[in-house]
């Protein structure tokens, strides 16, 4: 499992916000439980709070540099955070909606995953995801094909590249169950401004390319961050008003008819 860096990934808070708003504007229930599933550093609880005023969130997380920003930011009385591994956690009580916003991309097995927390939905439940689905973006297969060049290919081989996961994956996987479900993806076309020079390397070195980076020596780490910018300038050229990056996501809400 990376190590992840708060900091880091809260570089561009506003814009990874945009999905999550979208996907829980869609959650059709109102519910008393809410189960974050990898729930970083808690920066989307107040969101859940302005839509569910009186709910109980739980946020879940499997690293600790996350939990502890999560802790130490927050001001919610009816919020709490765990460090817990979401394939093995099991809710204490029965939930009213698991909602998981960028995570099961990095879960091998995922099907399993969420099969083993669906018996733990109340009557009425909902489970809401959202994952990147842009494996095909410029931002992967340049990442991708330099991690296979030497020297860094022999550090790099053992790196799980991230799956492609259309919405019909989960359209199909919720509805086999008896849910319920609405299914879509959206293409966001972030503006990324007065971020530095490289902001789409800063981007991905907060989520997608950090397994890369760490598992490449130190003496080895600068001089692949440098050829991945250089890649990504030519990919995603700087204009005088700023650097678009287009991302494509997947979303599912599936819910329990009662």
């Amino acid at each position: 499992m990376p190590v992840w860096d708060p900091s880091r990934y809260l570089q561009f808070s506003d814009a990874r916000a945009r999905p999550f708003l979208d996907l829980i504007a869609e959650v059709p229930t109102n519910p008393s439980t809410i189960v974050d599933l990898g729930c970083g550093p808690g920066q989307h609880t107040k969101h859940l709070r302005e839509r569910w005023p009186e709910a109980l969130v739980l946020g879940i997380e499997a690293s600790t540099e996350m939990i502890t920003e999560a802790i130490r930011e927050n001001m919610d009385g009816l919020a709490n955070y765990d460090v817990a591994d979401l394939t093995e956690w099991t809710p204490p009580e029965p939930v009213d909606l698991f909602l998981s916003n960028a995570v099961f991309q990095w879960v091998p097995d995922q099907e399993v995953a969420i099969e083993r927390l669906l018996p733990h939905l109340n009557d009425g439940g909902a489970f809401a995801i959202q994952v990147p689905n842009n494996t095909g973006a410029a931002t992967y297969r340049s990442l991708n094909e330099l991690a296979e060049e030497e020297p860094y290919s022999q550090y790099c081989g053992d790196v799980r590249r991230l799956p492609w996961l259309a919405p019909d994956f989960y359209l199909n996987f919720f509805a086999e169950r008896g849910f319920e479900v609405n299914a879509w993806e959206s293409t966001y076309l972030h503006v990324l401004k007065d971020k530095g020079d490289d902001p789409v390397f800063d981007w991905i070195s907060g989520t997608g390319a950090r397994p890369f980076l760490e598992a490449l020596p130190d003496e080895l780490r600068d001089e692949f961050s440098e050829q991945l910018k250089h890649r990504l300038r030519a990919a995603y050229p700087a204009r005088d008003w700023g650097t678009v990056l287009p991302y494509r996501r997947t979303f599912a809400v599936a819910y329990l008819p009662r």
